[in-house]
């Protein structure tokens, strides 16, 4: 059977199980956006931006376990992809994106809209590749699709000139694969079993959950884990959802802007055991003061990300699952009660979660009301942008379930928050999805209310403005000696820009009209947008300083009432 190279394509992805693509068509895609006219059973969405096409598919992928699609033409097209598909890259998300190309006659002449995508990609993707023949699309399609999934997942590129996709060829579809999940090694059973024993003998003992629990869909295994050693539970930002919040061994977040119980309590552990997490700078504050006095256990997928910043007393490369499916038999759960007292005077004497006393509204009187639509209904997903309402998110939204907190972490993309809630809502169709965005990152990509309008996906957007980019204005402020540059953010009305793309909106400055406000939205039957307007001046605490270690931990002046120890 001959047929054209985007033909070939096309029924690859339908080969790999594809059912949804996110894309913008260009000169050089235009033979495959053709083909996909033969093609229904790939739904496209058209973004209005190709960034927005990367993460789309990245939230429609975290929250499906399948692999993101996005798509775009050469050139600029190509190139606006690159943020998205770093963003993948840093989180650990398998993505696949399609580029075009000029065609072959054409390479390296500079011609219209050419660029050597594969190169600028190489350093953002796990593999790139650029496919000279049409003969040889098949088998690269399935190929990218097993990379993007085997070992620490990712994103791949796949380059393909415009006369290639045009060219027939006779179709010859490899026998698809599946990624098996590797089997627990003799080494790796050893090295369990050494963690076993540091764990029985710990006084003071401590796991982090981080997002690789969840993308090994570990999170039973991670509660069995807890209960039967008895082993309080810290997540990084992106393990949200990997314990359940309201659990009694639940802790919160660590970091920059974690818990201050969960900060000091590492700082004074005997033993750390990291799974599915990278033990990143936001994590550990200043690396060589991280957990002075504790052993690190760590298990990950990726072995290059084993001892890479913190020293490690047992490493275990393996999946989560099948890690803590083994562990867990080996555990025990000796009494502990100085250690669980101590974490309690914690939580009693640093309340991390008080809201300053003020006329003004404040941010986390939103976030707070928006937690109890997340408690009512355990389905709903939370998307955030990058800054100030981001923490504010993971501090006080109580995640019980897996793939229920989507945020760009690694990479830290601002304007991730309405494109990837648009991707996890096509996921997630009949499921309430929240987009919490700040003033500013919704600026970047707010043209994609003009998708949610065209597709009918009714996402719900919480629109935190209080009129600077404010990460930014709490660090000029503490760290640059009050010197606000660049930080006040005007934008336009954004009820009326709301409507002008048919979207729901209301804007809300009163605490008592926050949570009608939210009803209102949920119930709406469509996109609709609340503007919430919140005092300018709350910074988020508590907070690790630049170059502090996690014993630095500063609390909130407007609500501590005891001092930090």
């Amino acid at each position: 059977m001959k047929l054209k190279g985007a033909e070939i394509m096309c029924e690859s992805l339908l080969r790999e199980g594809v059912d949804t693509i996110f894309g913008y068509p260009g000169g050089a895609i235009l033979p495959f956006y053709d083909a996909l006219w033969s093609y229904p059973q790939l739904r496209h969405i058209l973004v209005r931006h190709e960034q927005s096409a990367a993460h789309a598919a990245d939230g429609y992928s975290r929250v499906t376990g399948k692999v993101g699609v996005c798509v775009a033409t050469s050139g600029p097209g190509a190139t606006n992809l690159v943020t998205g598909i770093m963003g993948a890259k840093a989180d650990s998300v398998p993505m696949v994106a399609i580029t075009g190309q000029v065609a072959r006659a054409s390479l390296g002449s500079e011609a219209f809209q050419e660029c050597d995508i594969c190169s600028i990609a190489a350093s953002t993707t796990k593999k790139t590749f650029m496919v000279m023949n049409p003969a040889d699309l098949a088998e690269t399609v399935h190929e990218a699709f097993y990379v993007a999934q085997e070992g620490r997942p990712g994103p791949v590129l796949i380059d393909v000139p415009r006369d290639v996709q045009m060219e027939l060829t006779e179709a010859v579809f490899p026998e698809i694969t599946s990624v098996p999940v590797p089997d627990v090694s003799a080494e790796a059973t050893e090295r369990l079993k050494e963690a076993a024993r540091l764990i029985n003998e710990a006084e003071r003992p401590l796991i982090i959950s981080g997002h690789g629990v969840m993308t090994s869909g570990a999170t039973k295994e991670m509660l069995a884990l807890a209960e039967q050693s008895g082993i309080p539970v810290i997540t990084t930002l992106l393990g949200l959802g990997s314990f359940p919040g309201g659990h009694s061994l639940s802790m919160g977040m660590l970091g920059m802007h974690g818990m201050y119980w969960s900060n000091l309590s590492v700082n004074e552990a005997d033993l750390i055991i990291g799974v599915g997490m990278r033990f990143d700078d936001r994590v550990t504050g200043k690396v060589d003061t991280f957990a002075p006095h504790a052993r690190i256990i760590h298990m990950d997928i990726d072995p290059t990300q084993i001892g890479r910043n913190v020293p490690v007393e047992v490493a275990v490369v393996g999946d989560a699952k099948a890690l803590l499916q083994q562990l867990t038999p080996m555990v025990t759960n000796p009494p502990r009660p100085d250690w669980l007292q101590y974490i309690a005077n914690l939580k009693h004497d640093h309340p991390s979660l008080n809201i300053p006393a003020s006329d003004q509204l404040q941010a986390q009187q939103v976030i707070a009301a928006l937690d109890t639509l997340l408690q009512e209904d355990p389905e709903t997903t939370i998307v955030t942008g990058v800054g100030q309402h981001q923490m504010w998110a993971a501090q006080f939204l109580s995640f019980n379930q897996s793939d229920s907190f989507v945020s760009s972490g690694g990479l830290g993309a601002m304007g991730f928050e309405l494109p990837a809630a648009l991707g996890v809502q096509v996921a997630k169709p009949g499921t309430p999805v929240w987009s919490v965005a700040g003033d500013g990152g919704f600026q970047m990509t707010l043209q994609e209310l003009a998708t949610l309008t065209e597709e009918k996906l009714p996402v719900k957007i919480a629109l935190i403005n209080n009129g600077y980019l404010g990460m930014v204005k709490q660090w000029q402020e503490m760290y640059f000696d009050n010197h606000l540059k660049a930080v006040p953010v005007d934008g336009p009305d954004f009820i009326k820009l709301a409507e002008a793309y048919g979207v729901g909106a209301v804007r809300v400055t009163d605490q008592e009209d926050v949570l009608p406000a939210l009803r209102q939205a949920q119930a709406h039957d469509g996109p609709f947008l609340i503007e919430f307007v919140v005092d300018s001046n709350t910074n988020v605490y508590p907070m690790v300083p630049p170059g502090g270690s996690l014993a630095d931990t500063i609390e909130d002046p407007a609500t501590t009432s005891n001092p930090t120890s």
